[in-house]
Formats: structure tokens, sequence, C-alpha cells
């Protein structure tokens, strides 16, 4: 097998009157995050990794914020998007493993509706995706609740 690696990485500023998504889950908060699509940090990183692996541009070369046409975009479109542009190149995930850095609201109840969620978007199983949440103890931007990041790491196989 032909297996290759991608690690994707993304940052978005907390913002009041936008609704929150993270890994496809819409969660109740008085903030949302600032972005062209959806800001969805944590499907974006998933694309980043997806994308590194298999050699291609990243997510902003894919779906650049200054076309009109991703502006508010669904972020699991994206990401069925970008599974579609593995299997054009002959690639197909095999597995994700993701951490999003937070401090609010609570991650861990809905890990496994974000799971189910990016299971759907990527077509693998969900004991193939794993989504980790963690805060940053109260240091920097993410810590004091002014953003949210995430980290992701891909393995994808070339057929």
């Amino acid at each position: 097998m032909n297996l290759r690696i991608g690690h994707g990485y993304d940052i978005h500023r907390t913002i009041a009157g936008r609704k929150l998504v993270l890994g496809g889950v819409t969660f109740e908060a008085d903030f949302g995050l600032d972005g062209h699509s959806d800001a969805d940090a944590l499907t974006h990183a998933i694309c980043d990794a997806l994308l590194g692996a298999a050699g291609l541009p990243d997510i902003g070369h894919q779906f650049p914020n200054t076309d009109p046409a991703y502006k508010n975009a669904d972020s699991q479109v994206l990401l069925q998007r970008v599974i579609a542009a593995l299997r054009e190149r002959g690639c197909s995930p095999v597995n994700i493993d993701a951490t999003l850095i937070a401090e609010k609201p609570k991650i861990a109840p809905r890990l496994a509706e974000m799971k189910a969620a990016l299971a759907r978007s990527t077509g693998l199983p969900l004991d193939a995706i794993g989504v980790k949440a963690t805060t940053n103890e109260g240091a920097d931007d993410i810590g004091r609740g002014l953003a949210i990041a995430a980290h992701a790491v891909a393995l994808i196989q070339k057929l």
C-alpha cells in the first residue's frame, strides 16, 4: 500500500451573533466563529490534513474566501468535495485523528455527534475517526475564549 500522512491546523476568532459549528454540529452558544464559510475550524483542519496527504493545495486554495460561492458554505459539503478530489487522484482516506482546542462551550458531550457527522461526510467508519477536545488552560486568545483552534492528521492510501 502507498500510505500518505497529512497534517492540518485551523483557528478562527469568536464573534457574537453567529452560530457555532464544530465538526458539522451546531452548538448552543452566544458566539460563533468568524470566517467566510461557516468557519468550522475542526472540519477545516481535517480538510487540510486530507489535502496535504494527497499533495493538493490547502483549503484556502480549494475554496477561496474571495469567492462569493463559499460565503456561509457548509464545511461538511466542502469536506465531501475534498473526499471527491482525493478519489479523483486515486486516493482514499484511511483514518482521521483531530483535536479541538476551546475553552467553551463544553465539547465532550457532543463528540459522538461530531464523529457521526464526519463519518457521513468522509465515508469512513466511526472507528476510523478520532475527535478529542481540550482547553488551552486559560492561556492566550484561545484560553480567554477569543478563538477556537483545531489540529488534525489524516492517513490516506493511494490505490
